[in-house]
Protein backbone atom coordinates (compact mmCIF):
# COMPACT_ATOMS: atom_id res chain seq x y z
CA UNK A 1 0.00 0.00 0.00
CA UNK A 2 2.84 2.49 0.97
CA UNK A 3 4.14 2.18 -2.69
CA UNK A 4 0.96 2.71 -4.34
CA UNK A 5 0.61 5.88 -2.03
CA UNK A 6 3.95 7.10 -3.40
CA UNK A 7 3.00 6.57 -6.97
CA UNK A 8 -0.10 8.49 -6.73
CA UNK A 9 1.74 11.14 -5.26
CA UNK A 10 4.36 11.16 -7.68
CA UNK A 11 1.98 12.05 -10.55
CA UNK A 12 -0.65 14.42 -11.41
CA UNK A 13 -4.62 13.81 -12.58
CA UNK A 14 -3.68 14.18 -16.20
CA UNK A 15 -1.15 11.51 -16.35
CA UNK A 16 -3.34 9.25 -14.36
CA UNK A 17 -6.02 9.95 -16.88
CA UNK A 18 -3.69 8.86 -19.76
CA UNK A 19 -2.81 5.80 -17.96
CA UNK A 20 -6.08 5.29 -17.45
CA UNK A 21 -7.24 5.71 -21.13
CA UNK A 22 -4.54 3.34 -22.44
CA UNK A 23 -5.82 0.78 -20.28
CA UNK A 24 -9.28 0.77 -21.09
CA UNK A 25 -8.19 1.02 -24.57
CA UNK A 26 -6.01 -1.99 -24.89
CA UNK A 27 -8.84 -3.97 -23.14
CA UNK A 28 -11.48 -2.76 -25.61
CA UNK A 29 -8.45 -3.85 -28.09
CA UNK A 30 -8.23 -7.54 -26.38
CA UNK A 31 -12.37 -7.72 -26.56
CA UNK A 32 -12.29 -7.04 -30.24
CA UNK A 33 -9.43 -9.35 -30.53
CA UNK A 34 -11.18 -12.12 -29.07
CA UNK A 35 -14.87 -11.79 -30.39
CA UNK A 36 -13.96 -9.80 -34.03
CA UNK A 37 -11.04 -11.72 -34.96
CA UNK A 38 -12.51 -15.51 -33.45
CA UNK A 39 -15.56 -14.34 -35.89
CA UNK A 40 -13.68 -13.73 -38.80
CA UNK A 41 -11.39 -16.54 -38.99
CA UNK A 42 -14.33 -18.92 -38.30
CA UNK A 43 -15.91 -17.65 -41.49
CA UNK A 44 -12.90 -17.48 -43.30
CA UNK A 45 -12.58 -21.66 -41.95
CA UNK A 46 -16.13 -22.53 -43.33
CA UNK A 47 -15.29 -21.02 -46.99
CA UNK A 48 -12.00 -22.95 -46.67
CA UNK A 49 -11.22 -26.62 -47.06
CA UNK A 50 -7.93 -26.51 -44.79
CA UNK A 51 -8.15 -27.30 -41.33
CA UNK A 52 -5.35 -25.09 -39.86
CA UNK A 53 -7.49 -22.11 -39.55
CA UNK A 54 -10.45 -24.02 -37.95
CA UNK A 55 -7.73 -24.91 -35.25
CA UNK A 56 -6.47 -20.91 -35.32
CA UNK A 57 -10.32 -20.18 -34.41
CA UNK A 58 -10.14 -22.69 -31.20
CA UNK A 59 -7.20 -21.97 -30.01
CA UNK A 60 -8.13 -18.00 -30.53
CA UNK A 61 -11.55 -18.76 -28.49
CA UNK A 62 -9.49 -20.35 -25.59
CA UNK A 63 -8.34 -16.24 -24.81
CA UNK A 64 -9.39 -15.18 -21.64
CA UNK A 65 -9.37 -11.16 -21.34
CA UNK A 66 -9.11 -11.38 -17.47
CA UNK A 67 -5.85 -12.78 -17.82
CA UNK A 68 -4.72 -10.92 -20.24
CA UNK A 69 -5.91 -7.73 -17.98
CA UNK A 70 -2.29 -7.35 -16.72
CA UNK A 71 -0.93 -6.64 -19.88
CA UNK A 72 -3.29 -3.52 -19.63
CA UNK A 73 -2.15 -2.29 -16.50
CA UNK A 74 1.63 -2.76 -17.58
CA UNK A 75 0.25 -0.73 -21.17
CA UNK A 76 -1.17 1.99 -18.73
CA UNK A 77 2.04 1.86 -15.98
CA UNK A 78 4.00 2.97 -18.89
CA UNK A 79 2.71 6.69 -18.99
CA UNK A 80 3.28 7.52 -15.11
CA UNK A 81 6.11 7.50 -12.88
CA UNK A 82 6.10 4.54 -10.48
CA UNK A 83 8.53 2.84 -7.85
CA UNK A 84 11.08 0.83 -8.85
CA UNK A 85 9.70 -2.35 -6.71
CA UNK A 86 5.92 -1.74 -7.70
CA UNK A 87 7.42 -1.74 -11.91
CA UNK A 88 9.52 -4.36 -11.13
CA UNK A 89 6.16 -6.39 -9.33
CA UNK A 90 4.08 -5.23 -12.86
CA UNK A 91 6.14 -6.34 -15.11
CA UNK A 92 6.49 -10.33 -13.60
CA UNK A 93 2.51 -10.13 -13.14
CA UNK A 94 2.22 -8.97 -16.81
CA UNK A 95 4.96 -11.98 -18.45
CA UNK A 96 3.43 -14.39 -15.98
CA UNK A 97 -0.64 -13.83 -17.35
CA UNK A 98 1.52 -13.97 -20.88
CA UNK A 99 2.90 -17.17 -20.32
CA UNK A 100 -0.57 -18.31 -18.89
CA UNK A 101 -2.45 -17.25 -22.16
CA UNK A 102 0.58 -18.75 -24.15
CA UNK A 103 -0.39 -21.84 -22.71
CA UNK A 104 -3.99 -22.01 -23.20
CA UNK A 105 -3.58 -21.09 -26.68
CA UNK A 106 -1.00 -24.09 -26.96
CA UNK A 107 -3.02 -26.50 -25.34
CA UNK A 108 -6.66 -25.68 -27.26
CA UNK A 109 -4.63 -25.65 -31.14
CA UNK A 110 -2.54 -29.04 -30.04
CA UNK A 111 -6.15 -30.51 -28.54
CA UNK A 112 -7.99 -29.26 -31.66
CA UNK A 113 -5.45 -31.25 -34.18
CA UNK A 114 -5.33 -34.33 -31.93
CA UNK A 115 -9.26 -34.17 -31.91
CA UNK A 116 -9.38 -33.99 -35.69
CA UNK A 117 -7.05 -36.79 -36.69
CA UNK A 118 -8.70 -39.37 -33.94
CA UNK A 119 -11.72 -38.40 -35.36
CA UNK A 120 -10.76 -39.03 -38.88
CA UNK A 121 -9.10 -42.40 -37.81
CA UNK A 122 -11.78 -43.72 -35.68
CA UNK A 123 -12.96 -46.91 -36.94
CA UNK A 124 -10.13 -46.90 -39.68
CA UNK A 125 -7.33 -47.22 -37.67
CA UNK A 126 -7.89 -48.11 -33.83
CA UNK A 127 -3.60 -48.39 -33.47
CA UNK A 128 -3.52 -44.71 -34.40
CA UNK A 129 -6.71 -43.72 -32.20
CA UNK A 130 -5.20 -45.38 -29.26
CA UNK A 131 -1.67 -43.68 -29.91
CA UNK A 132 -3.34 -39.91 -30.46
CA UNK A 133 -4.98 -40.48 -27.33
CA UNK A 134 -2.13 -41.26 -25.01
CA UNK A 135 0.00 -38.42 -26.92
CA UNK A 136 -2.71 -35.67 -26.71
CA UNK A 137 -2.38 -36.02 -22.38
CA UNK A 138 1.65 -36.20 -23.02
CA UNK A 139 1.31 -32.86 -24.69
CA UNK A 140 -0.61 -31.20 -22.42
CA UNK A 141 1.57 -32.70 -19.60
CA UNK A 142 4.60 -31.30 -21.75
CA UNK A 143 2.79 -27.62 -21.97
CA UNK A 144 2.01 -27.04 -18.82
CA UNK A 145 5.40 -28.41 -17.11
CA UNK A 146 7.22 -26.30 -19.79
CA UNK A 147 4.79 -23.31 -18.66
CA UNK A 148 5.54 -23.95 -15.03
CA UNK A 149 9.01 -24.43 -15.06
CA UNK A 150 9.09 -20.81 -17.18
CA UNK A 151 6.97 -18.86 -14.76
CA UNK A 152 9.44 -20.16 -12.17
CA UNK A 153 12.46 -19.54 -13.73
CA UNK A 154 11.14 -16.27 -14.69
CA UNK A 155 10.40 -15.04 -10.72
CA UNK A 156 13.92 -16.08 -9.69
CA UNK A 157 13.50 -19.71 -8.59
CA UNK A 158 16.47 -22.19 -8.44
CA UNK A 159 15.05 -24.84 -11.23
CA UNK A 160 18.01 -26.79 -10.80
CA UNK A 161 17.61 -27.22 -7.26
CA UNK A 162 13.60 -27.75 -7.62
CA UNK A 163 13.82 -30.46 -9.98
CA UNK A 164 16.33 -32.79 -7.86
CA UNK A 165 13.92 -31.87 -5.10
CA UNK A 166 10.77 -33.08 -7.18
CA UNK A 167 13.09 -36.14 -8.06
CA UNK A 168 13.41 -37.30 -4.11
CA UNK A 169 9.50 -36.76 -4.09
CA UNK A 170 9.01 -38.33 -6.80
CA UNK A 171 10.06 -41.30 -5.71
CA UNK A 172 8.00 -40.92 -2.73
CA UNK A 173 5.21 -40.30 -4.47
CA UNK A 174 5.91 -43.22 -6.88
CA UNK A 175 5.76 -45.83 -3.89
CA UNK A 176 2.02 -44.01 -2.84
CA UNK A 177 0.43 -44.54 -6.20
CA UNK A 178 2.38 -47.53 -7.56
CA UNK A 179 -1.09 -49.00 -8.78
CA UNK A 180 -1.90 -45.95 -10.64
CA UNK A 181 2.05 -45.87 -12.27
CA UNK A 182 1.29 -49.29 -13.09
CA UNK A 183 -1.58 -48.88 -15.09
CA UNK A 184 -0.35 -46.04 -16.83
CA UNK A 185 3.17 -48.14 -17.98
CA UNK A 186 0.79 -50.57 -18.44
CA UNK A 187 -1.57 -48.34 -21.19
CA UNK A 188 1.98 -46.94 -22.88
CA UNK A 189 2.99 -51.03 -23.05
CA UNK A 190 -0.55 -51.45 -25.05
CA UNK A 191 0.18 -48.95 -27.33
CA UNK A 192 3.46 -49.28 -27.77
CA UNK A 193 3.04 -53.12 -28.09
CA UNK A 194 -0.02 -53.65 -29.67
CA UNK A 195 -1.91 -56.49 -28.52
CA UNK A 196 -5.00 -54.66 -29.16
CA UNK A 197 -6.46 -51.69 -30.30
CA UNK A 198 -9.95 -49.85 -30.26
CA UNK A 199 -12.42 -51.48 -32.13
CA UNK A 200 -10.69 -55.26 -31.50
CA UNK A 201 -13.24 -57.95 -30.40
CA UNK A 202 -11.21 -59.89 -27.83
CA UNK A 203 -11.84 -62.71 -25.09
CA UNK A 204 -10.67 -62.31 -21.45
CA UNK A 205 -11.36 -65.14 -18.92
CA UNK A 206 -14.73 -65.57 -19.13
CA UNK A 207 -15.32 -62.06 -20.67
CA UNK A 208 -15.82 -61.06 -24.27
CA UNK A 209 -16.48 -57.78 -25.86
CA UNK A 210 -15.33 -55.06 -28.34
CA UNK A 211 -12.53 -52.55 -27.17
CA UNK A 212 -14.16 -49.13 -27.20
CA UNK A 213 -11.53 -46.98 -25.41
CA UNK A 214 -7.96 -47.33 -24.10
CA UNK A 215 -6.97 -45.11 -21.15
CA UNK A 216 -4.46 -44.24 -18.85
CA UNK A 217 -5.63 -46.42 -16.27
CA UNK A 218 -8.36 -48.14 -17.43
CA UNK A 219 -9.55 -49.79 -20.65
CA UNK A 220 -13.50 -49.74 -21.55
CA UNK A 221 -15.16 -53.20 -23.28
CA UNK A 222 -18.35 -52.95 -24.90
CA UNK A 223 -19.89 -56.73 -24.14
CA UNK A 224 -21.92 -58.73 -26.59
CA UNK A 225 -24.86 -58.28 -24.03
CA UNK A 226 -24.47 -54.04 -24.25
CA UNK A 227 -23.13 -53.43 -21.01
CA UNK A 228 -19.63 -52.09 -20.50
CA UNK A 229 -17.04 -53.65 -19.21
CA UNK A 230 -13.75 -51.65 -17.41
CA UNK A 231 -10.22 -53.45 -17.02
CA UNK A 232 -7.75 -52.13 -14.98
CA UNK A 233 -4.89 -51.85 -17.67
CA UNK A 234 -2.34 -53.45 -15.33
CA UNK A 235 -4.43 -56.14 -14.56
CA UNK A 236 -5.98 -56.69 -18.63
CA UNK A 237 -1.83 -57.36 -19.62
CA UNK A 238 -1.57 -59.73 -16.84
CA UNK A 239 -4.38 -62.14 -18.25
CA UNK A 240 -4.48 -64.55 -21.29
CA UNK A 241 -6.07 -62.04 -23.74
CA UNK A 242 -7.40 -63.84 -27.35
CA UNK A 243 -7.76 -61.45 -30.08
CA UNK A 244 -10.19 -62.38 -32.81
CA UNK A 245 -9.87 -59.20 -34.79
CA UNK A 246 -6.30 -60.52 -35.40
CA UNK A 247 -7.43 -63.83 -36.80
CA UNK A 248 -6.78 -64.46 -40.42
CA UNK A 249 -8.74 -67.88 -40.44
CA UNK A 250 -10.92 -69.68 -38.56
CA UNK A 251 -9.89 -73.78 -37.74
CA UNK A 252 -13.07 -75.92 -37.41
CA UNK A 253 -13.25 -79.19 -36.32
CA UNK A 254 -16.58 -81.27 -36.39
CA UNK A 255 -17.80 -84.78 -36.01
CA UNK A 256 -20.33 -86.81 -37.78
CA UNK A 257 -21.72 -90.26 -36.80
CA UNK A 258 -23.74 -92.94 -38.77
CA UNK A 259 -25.24 -96.07 -37.91
CA UNK A 260 -22.93 -99.36 -37.65
CA UNK A 261 -25.43 -100.55 -40.28
CA UNK A 262 -23.93 -98.46 -42.93
CA UNK A 263 -22.10 -100.85 -45.15
CA UNK A 264 -18.13 -100.37 -46.02
CA UNK A 265 -18.86 -99.05 -49.42
CA UNK A 266 -20.66 -96.05 -48.07
CA UNK A 267 -18.26 -95.59 -45.33
CA UNK A 268 -15.47 -94.97 -47.92
CA UNK A 269 -17.62 -92.49 -49.39
CA UNK A 270 -18.20 -91.15 -46.75
CA UNK A 271 -14.79 -88.90 -46.79
CA UNK A 272 -15.19 -87.79 -50.07
CA UNK A 273 -18.46 -86.10 -50.01
CA UNK A 274 -17.79 -84.38 -46.64
CA UNK A 275 -14.92 -82.88 -48.79
CA UNK A 276 -17.28 -81.96 -51.73
CA UNK A 277 -19.50 -80.32 -49.21
CA UNK A 278 -16.89 -78.26 -47.84
CA UNK A 279 -15.12 -77.39 -51.30
CA UNK A 280 -18.41 -76.14 -52.68
CA UNK A 281 -18.66 -73.29 -49.87
CA UNK A 282 -16.55 -69.91 -50.90
CA UNK A 283 -14.16 -68.43 -48.71
CA UNK A 284 -12.52 -72.21 -47.65
CA UNK A 285 -9.85 -74.73 -47.27
CA UNK A 286 -10.55 -78.18 -46.82
CA UNK A 287 -8.24 -80.29 -44.42
CA UNK A 288 -9.17 -83.70 -43.60
CA UNK A 289 -12.17 -86.34 -42.93
CA UNK A 290 -11.28 -89.45 -41.77
CA UNK A 291 -13.39 -92.89 -39.95
CA UNK A 292 -12.03 -91.35 -36.54
CA UNK A 293 -13.27 -94.25 -34.81
CA UNK A 294 -15.80 -96.28 -33.08
CA UNK A 295 -18.33 -95.25 -30.79
CA UNK A 296 -20.81 -97.02 -28.59
CA UNK A 297 -23.73 -96.28 -30.78
CA UNK A 298 -21.98 -94.90 -34.04
CA UNK A 299 -19.30 -94.75 -36.48
CA UNK A 300 -17.84 -91.51 -35.88
CA UNK A 301 -16.06 -89.49 -38.46
CA UNK A 302 -14.14 -86.44 -38.03
CA UNK A 303 -13.95 -83.20 -40.15
CA UNK A 304 -11.35 -80.59 -40.50
CA UNK A 305 -11.38 -77.43 -42.49
CA UNK A 306 -10.29 -73.76 -42.52
CA UNK A 307 -13.16 -70.81 -43.27
CA UNK A 308 -10.81 -67.84 -44.88
CA UNK A 309 -12.64 -65.16 -42.61
CA UNK A 310 -12.42 -64.13 -39.31
CA UNK A 311 -15.74 -63.28 -39.35
CA UNK A 312 -18.01 -65.66 -36.90
CA UNK A 313 -21.50 -64.68 -38.82
CA UNK A 314 -20.13 -65.81 -41.93
CA UNK A 315 -18.16 -68.62 -40.65
CA UNK A 316 -22.26 -69.55 -38.91
CA UNK A 317 -23.34 -69.14 -42.52
CA UNK A 318 -20.98 -71.76 -43.92
CA UNK A 319 -21.50 -74.51 -41.46
CA UNK A 320 -24.98 -74.24 -41.93
CA UNK A 321 -24.18 -74.63 -45.60
CA UNK A 322 -22.24 -77.75 -45.22
CA UNK A 323 -24.33 -79.20 -42.91
CA UNK A 324 -27.22 -78.73 -44.93
CA UNK A 325 -25.22 -80.14 -47.92
CA UNK A 326 -24.11 -83.19 -45.84
CA UNK A 327 -27.44 -84.12 -44.98
CA UNK A 328 -28.83 -83.85 -48.73
CA UNK A 329 -25.92 -86.04 -49.69
CA UNK A 330 -26.12 -88.81 -46.95
CA UNK A 331 -30.12 -88.53 -47.89
CA UNK A 332 -29.28 -89.63 -51.27
CA UNK A 333 -26.85 -92.10 -50.45
CA UNK A 334 -29.30 -93.72 -47.95
CA UNK A 335 -26.68 -93.63 -45.14
CA UNK A 336 -28.52 -92.89 -41.71
CA UNK A 337 -26.71 -90.47 -39.36
CA UNK A 338 -26.54 -92.69 -35.73
CA UNK A 339 -28.51 -91.82 -32.64
CA UNK A 340 -27.76 -93.48 -28.98
CA UNK A 341 -29.49 -96.57 -29.29
CA UNK A 342 -29.83 -99.49 -26.38
CA UNK A 343 -30.65 -103.24 -27.14
CA UNK A 344 -32.46 -105.38 -24.47
CA UNK A 345 -31.77 -109.27 -24.45
CA UNK A 346 -33.47 -112.05 -22.27
CA UNK A 347 -31.28 -114.00 -20.49
CA UNK A 348 -31.66 -116.85 -22.73
CA UNK A 349 -30.32 -114.70 -25.28
CA UNK A 350 -33.49 -113.66 -27.91
CA UNK A 351 -34.15 -110.10 -28.49
CA UNK A 352 -37.04 -108.54 -26.59
CA UNK A 353 -36.86 -105.18 -27.85
CA UNK A 354 -34.78 -102.61 -29.05
CA UNK A 355 -35.27 -99.16 -27.52
CA UNK A 356 -34.21 -96.05 -29.39
CA UNK A 357 -33.59 -93.14 -27.77
CA UNK A 358 -33.95 -90.35 -30.29
CA UNK A 359 -31.44 -87.76 -29.30
CA UNK A 360 -29.15 -85.40 -31.31
CA UNK A 361 -25.83 -86.80 -31.91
Amino acid sequence: MRLVYRAWHANDFSEWAIAAAIMLGVVLALILFKYGVARAVTALARRTATPFDDFIAEAIGATRIWLLIPLAVYAGASAVTLPPKLEHLIDIVAVVSLMLQTALWANRFVMCWLDRRIENQRGVDGEAVTALTLLGFAARVVVWTLTLLLILDHLRFDITALITGLGIGGVAVALAVQNILGDLFASLSIVLDKPFVVGDFMVVGDLRGTVEYIGLKTTRVRSLDGELIVFSNADLLKSRIRNFKRMRERRVAFTIGVTYQTSADQLARIPQLVREAVESQAQTRFDRAHFQTYGDSALIFEVVYYVLSPDYNTYMDIQQAINLRVFRCFEREHIEFAYPTRTLYLRGGAVLREAAERQPC
